[in-house]
């Protein structure tokens, strides 16, 4: 179950070719139980067929400002007033335009400016038409009244060109509904996360590692940027994109992550240390291949790597402090036992046997008030029931 399931959606879509994303925009949000509407522009008919909205939603999509089929013919009043968002995918430069200025001269138009709910828009347009300062300033204009704008994103485009202007994908465009749709409960706060496992070289091509996706901390960043924070992700290798709207910093060794820890202290409300660093790093290192059969001796010095989290919580006025623990048995004892060895308020532990590389895990809080089992849940819905807990324990004023 998603957390967008069961809402009412008005889905607007524009003349441009990106309009043959908003079919697949309307499948998923179906398939993610959303009551889904859709309202055409009539340039978005000549690039794709009403019909095909028709059959993916299981509703009439709506083109005409004077459609008989309402009984009042007051479509730009009725279409929006049960819904609980209105998404324009793609939002053209004309329509943006449009919207900007309160200009309603067909359905769609009309539809947003007598809306009572609110409004997202995702552009899509050349990259030229992007950048000129007519569009950014309708663009500024609409974000001051209140309105999201999410992407565009660069990439190449279908006029041969390449920069920022193509519409987010699909399922971007779902995470950014759902994240509209999560109570603000880290507005204003900064978040700085730690993700995946580090890299410790024995080698050139060989390293000390632990296993980790990275796939947690990734969904905790999400969880954080959705709850209004503003949240910056460093993160050791892994295989995944970062989320919308975080700011990524990619490390590869622990020392790596304990100075860009270090450089982005002074500007952080909340820590969540979700990586999994490794322990030691290797001290005699070879700087070229080690090759079977070599001279070399096998055997690797070991020295202990920064404890990141106890340095971050260990400073004389540290942010909020969230730990987390994968062990392999006696869970509570183990995670009850770090937290009070690294002085963090919260700490957050799973088995390791039961979350490695999966997309769901199972996960029990521990604070000063005992344990909080969120049971196993998609790793998405953990991370949200995290930051959660996060913003009780903090307007409790909760701070080590």
């Amino acid at each position: 179950m998603t957390s967008i399931k069961g809402k009412k959606i008005l889905l607007g879509i524009t003349g441009g070719i990106a309009a043959y994303k908003a079919a697949e925009l309307a499948r998923l949000l179906v398939k993610a139980g959303v009551d889904v509407r859709v309202a055409m522009s009539e340039a978005a008919t000549r690039f794709i067929g009403p019909a095909s909205m028709q059959a993916l939603t299981g509703q009439p999509a709506w083109t005409d400002l004077w459609d008989p089929r309402v009984p009042d013919n007051m479509g730009h009043i009725e279409l929006s007033r049960d819904r609980e968002l209105i998404v324009i995918a793609p939002a053209s430069a004309d329509f943006i335009a449009k919207a900007a200025t309160g200009l309603a001269d067909d359905l769609l138009s009309t539809v947003v400016l007598a809306r009572r709910c609110p409004l997202m828009l995702a552009p899509a347009m050349n990259v030229e038409m992007w950048k000129n300062p007519a569009t950014q300033r309708n663009v500024l204009t609409l974000r001051d009244d209140g309105v999201a704008v999410v992407g565009p994103e660069a990439g190449d485009q279908a006029c041969g060109e390449t920069g920022l202007g193509r519409m987010l994908e699909p399922a971007s465009l779902v995470e950014e509904i759902e994240a509209f749709f999560q109570p603000k409960v880290l507005a204003g706060k900064r978040v700085l996360v730690t993700a995946g496992p580090t890299q410790e070289p024995i080698d050139p091509v060989r390293v000390v590692t632990n296993a980790s996706s990275g796939k947690m901390g990734y969904a905790v960043a999400r969880a954080a940027r959705e709850a209004g924070a503003q949240v910056t992700l460093i993160s050791g290798p892994v295989a995944l994109q970062a989320p919308a709207g975080v700011a990524r910093v990619d490390v590869l060794t622990a020392q790596q992550m304990f100075e860009a820890v270090k450089a982005a202290m002074d500007v952080c409300d909340v820590f969540i240390s979700v990586a999994a660093v490794a322990d030691y790093r290797v001290t005699n290192a070879s700087q070229q291949k080690m090759k079977k059969g070599s001279a070399r001796p096998a055997s690797l010095e070991l020295e202990e790597n920064p404890d990141i989290l106890a340095w971050v919580a260990g400073r004389p006025k540290p942010p909020f402090c969230v730990g987390f623990a994968a062990e392999s048995e006696n869970l509570a004892e183990h995670a009850m036992a770090k937290r009070t060895k690294k002085k963090v308020p919260l700490l957050a532990a799973n088995l390791a046997q039961h979350a490695l590389g999966a997309e769901e895990n199972e996960i029990t809080l521990f604070d000063d008030h005992g344990a909080h089992a969120l049971g196993r849940a998609p790793k998405i819905e953990l991370a949200r029931k995290l930051i959660l807990h996060i913003a009780g324990l903090l307007a409790a004023g909760k701070r080590r």
